[in-house]
């Protein structure tokens, strides 16, 4: 009898909880994986900024403001995002081509418009309205997507990534593209196609290292072969992050510890290159409990991406999800010297509004794909 008891229980305290998160459409374990995340990149940025309250006070605002939205983008239903998928991508569009025209200028980029109380750069707006748009464009057809309508799925991709690169911002370019060809990838893209695309890259790339390139990418991408040709220069970020990953041995030297960062030696520690401060305060374990964190993340998106019960849904979350692995990719290979600088930000861990509200609106759009689904059984 009291077997049967706990088991009516747990029976109550299962629906209630399902009920509770259908009625709110809140992804629980997703969930609390991103305020673990969140809370330890506080703390953190608080060692990275010398203890500075008034950027950690920022940074809380930004992830408030971040939360607010990602759960109202949550109750939003799948059908609505699709919706309005389209004319979100032309409004980036048309951002895009104001920012060449009229945008602010800041170390030596045109990337952002000022409206007077806030600047914001619009190029984030296009790392979830291009997925979003072609999401929507192919599933309004047959998979995997024919000749024609593949192409014009390039052309769409193609726009926004070449206005970002123009700005030039080519690490934000490269994410734009990325979030874009993953969509077609689960689409079903073939192989042979895939493998074309890798020779023409590789065969045009003498073109684009002599005429697409500027100076500095080029400088970054000497560096990343030889960061000791200029170690007072360009090969400065590169060699001091290093040195502070490599100081943070086995088990870190405590929180509020790393000399690297806290004497100045390490450049764009609470932005670009935080993880070097992660590694140097928390050492090998406390990277691999970090990677841990971002691998269930992932999963957690591939799992929605899969029970998704429409193609536009199964694309989009399979793409934010695939993106986001690339966010931090990139950023680990950047600071750990295996890619060339090009600006990316750890996800959510790094400082700055930008990058964290574009993230946690993702990951509603992952709530909303996963909690709005049709209920098979009770």
């Amino acid at each position: 009898m009291i077997l049967d008891q706990e088991q009516s229980l747990t029976t109550s305290n299962d629906f209630i909880r399902k009920k509770w998160t259908s009625r709110f459409h809140v992804d629980i374990p997703l969930l609390i994986a991103l305020l673990l995340l969140l809370t330890l990149g506080m703390f953190v940025l608080y060692s990275a900024t010398g203890q500075n309250m008034s950027i950690v006070t920022r940074q809380l605002t930004h992830i408030v403001i971040a939360l607010v939205l990602m759960l109202a983008i949550a109750q939003l239903r799948p059908q609505t995002i699709q919706f309005w998928a389209p004319w979100l991508f032309i409004l980036g569009v048309v951002l895009l081509i104001i920012v060449l025209l009229a945008g602010d200028v800041g170390k030596g980029a045109q990337r952002w418009l000022n409206l007077g109380f806030f600047r914001f750069q619009p190029s984030e707006i296009m790392k979830l309205a291009l997925p979003m748009m072609l999401a929507w464009y192919i599933s309004e057809f047959s998979l995997p997507p024919t000749g024609k309508r593949l192409l014009t799925a390039v052309f769409m991709l193609t726009v926004p990534t070449l206005l970002v690169a123009k700005q030039p911002d080519l690490g934000t370019a490269l994410l734009i593209a990325s979030s874009g060809f993953f969509v077609l990838l689960l689409a079903g893209l073939r192989w042979k196609i895939i493998a074309s695309v890798i020779v023409l890259i590789l065969s045009s790339a003498p073109l684009v290292w002599s005429y697409v390139l500027h100076d500095y990418q080029r400088s970054r991408i000497l560096t990343l072969l030889n960061p000791g040709d200029d170690p007072l220069g360009s090969g400065y970020h590169i060699i001091q992050s290093t040195i502070a990953i490599g100081s943070g041995s086995i088990y870190g030297k405590g929180w509020l510890n790393g000399t690297q960062s806290h004497l100045d030696f390490l450049p764009e520690r609470s932005t670009d290159f935080i993880f070097a401060v992660f590694s140097e305060e928390f050492g090998f374990i406390g990277c691999l409990l970090l990677l841990l964190l971002y691998l269930y993340i992932i999963g957690r998106g591939l799992v929605i991406a899969n029970q998704a019960q429409d193609t536009f849904s199964r694309l989009l979350a399979g793409s934010l999800t695939f993106t986001f692995f690339v966010y931090i990719f990139v950023n680990i290979g950047m600071v750990s010297g295996i890619l060339p600088v090009v600006g990316v930000p750890l996800p959510l861990i790094s400082y700055g509004g930008t990058s964290i509200v574009t993230l946690m609106v993702a990951f509603g759009i992952l709530m909303s794909i996963q909690t709005h689904r049709r209920l098979i059984s009770n």
